[in-house]
């Protein structure tokens, strides 16, 4: 038996190529499930590994592909069984581990959770690890009080895929939402998902001398970082939360500790990798219930495994708008 899968090999000089082969079943890896994919999704970390690898992919050749979802082909766990459908993002899966991008995986019951009710495998996908992480930045938030009648809720990278569905998601539990974005032709987009305002970049891309400025913001979901989250961090309200889940604009914080001390302010650290099960299952069942079907639909740009390597290296250039949902099996 074959299946179809986007393989990235590198060669003699260290350059990584990406192609559609077809590879026979025994080249999957151990594990206790095998999946039929049916949808996977792109995020910054699949542009990576499709490319230059960023450090993520530990051997060649690789099938990225940080998440996916599909129906259970055969199972050596008593936790899923031939039929069911499944959801898997994280635990490295598509980097140190084959991933989805392919129309089989085979990976460790552990990392599965399932299919939620009121969600198909696309609609799963086009959210993915971004709307998964967007779900768990704003029930972060939430954890350490935010609520509608506290005030404006700001958004980061607001047209990128964790933007995207924070936005819809906050936007639809009644917040009012300031979208950032450096992209001005994106703002029908936002306010298209709810978005109340848009802020553009430069506003707020560089620091000032002081550390801190009129209370704006109730909370944060930011995924840039950087100068970015250090000027934020000074807007906030007094006892507001920053929940971050990115670094689009660095890795590096030129901030004080002021905001913290004499406003309360708390910075949120959001990992969707290494999320404990339970933990997923509640995030999963609040994608279901928060996030409206037609908002995700409008995010969604249709893709295949041939597509992948232009998107790839778009994405790494901040050329990707929303979420690509990709039909591995077309």
């Amino acid at each position: 038996m074959t299946f179809r899968a986007l393989l990235v090999e590198k060669d003699d000089e260290g350059k990584t190529h990406a192609s559609v082969q077809s590879l026979d079943d025994s080249r999957l890896p151990q594990g206790e499930v095998t999946v039929a994919v049916e949808y996977s999704t792109l995020n910054y970390k699949d542009g990576l590994c499709i490319g230059p690898g960023g450090g993520l992919v530990r051997n060649y050749p690789h099938v990225p592909g940080i998440d996916f979802a599909g129906t259970v082909e055969a199972s050596d766990d008593e936790r899923y069984k031939p039929g069911d459908k499944v959801v898997l993002t994280g635990w490295r899966v598509g980097e140190a581990f084959w991933g989805g991008y392919a129309e089989k995986a085979r990976v460790k019951a552990d990392w599965l959770v399932p299919l939620p009710d009121g969600l198909t495998t696309r609609a799963a996908m086009a959210v993915g690890t971004a709307g998964f992480t967007a779900m768990l930045a704003v029930m972060a938030l939430e954890d350490h009080g935010l609520t509608p009648d506290k005030g404006e809720v700001l958004v980061t990278g607001a047209a990128g895929g964790v933007g995207s569905v924070a936005t819809a998601i906050l936007a639809h539990l009644g917040y009012d939402v300031a979208g950032v974005t450096g992209r001005p032709e994106q703002a029908d987009y936002l306010l298209g998902l709810g978005a109340k305002r848009i802020i553009a970049r430069d506003e707020l891309n560089e620091t000032v001398k002081r550390p801190l400025e009129a209370e704006t913001w109730a909370g944060c979901v930011d995924a840039v970082g950087g100068a970015m989250l250090a000027r934020v961090l000074g807007q906030m309200k007094y006892g507001g939360s920053v929940a971050a889940v990115g670094l689009a604009g660095g890795a590096g914080l030129p901030a004080t500790v002021i905001p913290f001390l004499l406003r309360g302010v708390n910075l949120l650290g959001i990992d969707s990798v290494m999320q404990p099960y339970d933990n997923r299952l509640r995030a999963w069942a609040r994608i279901a219930h928060d996030l409206p079907m037609e908002k995700l639909e409008a995010m969604i740009h249709p893709a295949t495994l041939a597509d992948l390597p232009e998107l790839g290296a778009a994405i790494l250039k901040g050329g990707v708008r929303g979420r690509v949902v990709v039909d591995v099996t077309a």
